[in-house]
């Protein structure tokens, strides 16, 4: 051990009680930071598995038109045209998915495609009705889009796939109408109706989407609908999600029709949580903020009680970087035995709210709190509190090694 650093532990004993207080607040402005960051990551992250597991990770919709522009050169009789994205039309729906498809399938990002029609139509059981959107899939191709297989909670997969006129709804649609797996249902358009049967019952956990989707067979919906040809738009799975903006504006270029990732699709909820997240950041962090000015004040006051001390270090040859360092010192063992600790507490306090039940559904759905666990969270909240310690550390640092002890033995060292 140096003997700098065995000063520094000399000068720490002596304010036990002030360093403890820094100690503490700096062991829980690291574990409420590592915490925080945790759960609001969690349950970003699970929402962003919603919407990729409901409405996969690229959509195209519409086909793009650009509008062009004839404008004349100078004075010439030369005339040219020249494209105005901002003028852009769109041209409802996909006329030839089945080109559209094969085009998407050769990107490398993508793993799956799925061809969607969809239209408004009004179910009627029973004993009620309501209006809701109809989509025709093609469910082998459908599952490996999306998590719909996996969202069904009542009946079987496979009863939907070998029934023609088998149906998918929601759970607060069923509810709602009071329908059960097997039971019968009308969906009306504004010139026919046709009966269908509740094959299964899917819950995605998206209170909009569970009261408001019926999943029917691609044929029976052109059939319903009246569409024989085209479809509403094409859902895209793909390997690398966070490519997926890059992707989509490179389908867009070719392929001329609107292609939305999910990272735009989504843009307002992802903010809302990016806003969350550093909102919590800030609050806990005033943790640190209090053990940063506790430090300050901890060792301007030793500064102020070892002034002799200091005098006799430098009149024995320590040089004012010496008196500097053993100051800092004291500050960075507090952080590093508050930091270990605040990162041993914010991981079992993670561990625990884990296992705490909490049933949500509206934009996803969860029985328990969602935590994501990434070493960048601990290294965010001990990049904090060192920081904050230690600019306040700096002060009383610089101070003490300006002392002189000529000045203190006059009594004029301030």
């Amino acid at each position: 051990m140096s003997p700098n650093l065995r000063i520094a532990f000399r000068f720490l004993t002596a304010k036990k009680r002030a360093m403890a207080m820094s100690l503490s607040c700096i062991v829980l402005g690291v574990g409420l930071f590592v915490v925080t960051q945790a759960t609001t990551t969690g349950f970003e992250k699970l929402f962003v598995h919603t919407m990729l597991g409901t409405d996969g990770a690229i959509q195209i919709k519409d086909r793009v038109q650009d509008t062009m522009r004839s404008m004349a050169a100078g004075n010439t009789a030369s005339i040219f045209s020249i494209r105005q994205p901002e003028g852009r039309k769109y041209i409802e729906g996909i006329e030839e998915p089945e080109l559209v498809s094969e085009a998407v399938r050769q990107f490398s990002n993508v793993v799956a495609v799925s061809t969607v029609l969809t239209g408004q139509v009004i179910v009627r059981s029973s004993l009620s009705h309501d209006t809701v959107r109809v989509y025709g899939i093609d469910f082998d191709d459908h599952v490996k889009v999306s998590d719909l297989e996996r969202q069904i909670v009542r009946g079987q997969a496979a009863t939907f796939r070998g029934a023609p006129t088998g149906a998918l709804v929601g759970r607060e649609m069923a509810n709602r109408l009071q329908l059960a797996v097997g039971d019968s249902l009308v969906l009306e358009t504004l010139d026919q109706q046709r009966r269908y049967r509740v094959s299964a019952i899917f819950e995605t956990g998206v209170s909009e989407y569970d009261r408001s989707r019926v999943f029917v067979h691609l044929s029976e919906a052109r059939s319903l609908l009246k569409k024989p040809t085209g479809a509403s738009y094409i859902q895209i799975n793909v390997t690398d999600i966070e490519r997926a903006p890059e992707d989509a504006a490179r389908m867009e270029e070719v392929l001329k029709h609107q292609t939305r990732p999910w990272q735009v699709r989504e843009k307002t909820w992802l903010e809302v949580f990016r806003a969350l997240r550093m909102s919590t950041a800030i609050t806990v962090s005033v943790f640190t903020l209090i053990a940063g000015l506790a430090m300050f004040n901890t060792l301007a006051m030793i500064v102020l009680e070892k002034t002799k001390e200091i005098a006799i270090l430098r009149s024995m040859g320590y040089t004012r970087q010496d008196i500097s360092q053993i100051f800092l010192w004291q500050a960075v063992i507090v952080l590093a035995i508050g930091t270990v600790g605040g990162c041993l507490l914010g991981a079992g306090i993670t561990w625990g709210v884990s296992q705490l039940p909490l049933r949500v559904t509206g934009i996803f759905k969860t029985e328990t709190f969602i935590v994501a666990w990434s070493v960048w969270h601990y290294v965010a909240a001990v990049l904090t509190a060192v920081t904050m310690v230690m600019v306040a550390s700096l002060i009383p640092a610089r101070r003490a090694a300006k002392l002189e002890p000529g000045d203190v033995i006059r009594g004029t060292a301030q």
